[in-house]
């Protein structure tokens, strides 16, 4: 692909000089018209909207990508953000239970149900509030807005980093909680703040990159669910202390994409580690990887019918890396908060190792397509056909069916290597 006169080899606009005050003001962006954007893909579980059955609100099963899940006790669709504060508020002024849910890709729901109240932000708006030569560009998306929207848009507009993220289902405002990553990028290396209703203490919170405390599947914002110190002397439940009412990025301009990190990701692309290559070419390759491992929702796959990765990689200390067969994946951690996308790679975490969890999977000897025998030759639940790291819904599957699988891997892999697998979905009603 020709880039455009005013692109440099690094993706970067590289226009003629400019001094002064017009250097800094000049737009960087395309502002291309959403007709230009890339091609979308499903990205929520049930669309926002969509009318339940008469008489009652819809069910965990419904507002799921796993697809299992009992009856909830009511159902909000947030369309302000006053809105979505007056429902956290009324919540927690009575004590009813709370879940927010965005695109509902992560969840895992008990079959009895949620007996409170479920939240969905319906707001979708993407508000550019700095674009210049000088300080790069700054926007805002409210938490409701679909990811791969947000990705769509970033690539259309050349701001850069965001294409290795490609058809992650699920919505703006899960992204830094779990900080969600995929192929060498995670969207710590895109975040600025995250504004958030702080339940502890009742009032709006501006949250810089360095408060959330962003890791590997982390944040603060995920640990104040379990942890009492952060979560202001209580935990909260399957939604956390903040509730995410809109993020705020930081990125440069760019065509291309940041140098590529993830082998498989490469060979795809058809370029060596490190190198660049055109942003909607990236997203081609990473849709093409998603697919081929069931990653990419698609009603009449059921591989798809999942949460995408259950497992998340696990990070070992180097002493407990070594005592892992010789064969084992062994790659290094690496701090994402202190990286910039293609400008300074994530430095690496000295002392820890991240192996995979995948390989722990197939080689405890569950293999792809593997049930539990007791489930019979036509099983509700399985591991996936395309990749063992999903747990996937073949059509009728119970909460009970997931957990029972779920439990079934994570004593298998311990009893092989020692190591204990840590569910990354968010249980609820257990």
């Amino acid at each position: 692909m020709q880039l455009p006169p005013d692109v440099g080899r690094f993706g970067l606009s590289t226009p003629a000089p400019l001094s002064g005050t017009e250097a800094c003001t000049t737009p960087i962006s395309v502002h291309a018209d959403p007709a230009d954007w890339p091609a979308p893909v499903p990205a929520l579980a049930r669309p926002l909207g969509e009318a339940a059955p008469i008489g009652r609100a819809p069910a965990l099963a419904e507002l799921t990508t796993l697809r299992v899940g009992g009856p909830v006790g009511s159902y909000v669709e947030a369309h302000t953000e006053a809105e979505l504060i007056d429902a956290v508020r009324q919540a927690d002024a009575v004590g009813t239970p709370l879940l927010v849910i965005g695109g509902g890709s992560n969840i895992l729901a008990a079959d009895a149900g949620f007996p409170g109240v479920v939240v969905r932000d319906a707001r979708r708006q993407v508000t550019l509030s700095a674009d210049d030569r000088c300080g790069g560009v700054e926007f805002t998306a409210t938490a409701g807005t679909t990811w791969d929207d947000l990705v769509r848009e970033a690539i259309a507009n050349q701001w850069g980093g965001f294409a290795p993220l490609s058809g992650i289902p699920g919505t703006v405002g899960a992204a830094p909680v779990q900080n969600i990553g995929a192929y060498g990028a995670e969207v710590a290396e895109l975040l600025a703040s995250v504004r958030a209703w702080d339940r502890a203490e009742g009032r709006p919170a501006q949250l810089p990159l360095a408060r959330l405390r962003l890791g590997y599947r982390d944040s603060d914002l995920k640990r104040s669910l379990t942890d009492a110190d952060i979560g202001g002397g209580r935990t909260w439940g399957p939604t956390g202390r903040w509730v995410v009412l809109s993020v705020t990025f930081s990125v440069r301009a760019a065509s291309l994409s940041a140098p590529i990190a993830y082998a498989q990701l490469a060979r795809t692309l058809g370029v060596e580690v490190g190198e660049r290559a055109d942003a909607r070419a990236v997203r081609d390759a990473v849709l093409e990887l998603r697919r081929s491992k069931g990653m990419v929702l698609d009603d009449a796959d059921h591989d798809t019918w999942s949460a995408g990765s259950f497992f998340t990689n696990p990070i070992l200390t180097s002493e407990q890396a070594e005592a892992l067969p010789a064969a084992a994946p062994r790659f290094p951690v690496t701090d994402h908060s202190r990286a910039v996308a293609g400008t300074r790679q994530a430095p690496v975490v000295e002392g820890l190792v991240k192996t995979s969890a995948a390989w722990l999977i197939d080689h405890a000897g569950f293999g792809k397509g593997f049930a539990l025998p007791e489930a019979g030759a036509d099983p509700a639940a399985g591991l996936s056909t395309k990749h063992v790291l999903a747990l996937t819904n073949r059509g009728g599957a119970r909460a009970a069916d997931l957990t029972a699988l779920r439990d079934a891997v994570v004593a298998g892999v311990h009893e092989r290597f020692g190591v204990t697998l840590v569910p990354e979905p968010v249980h609820v009603g257990f």
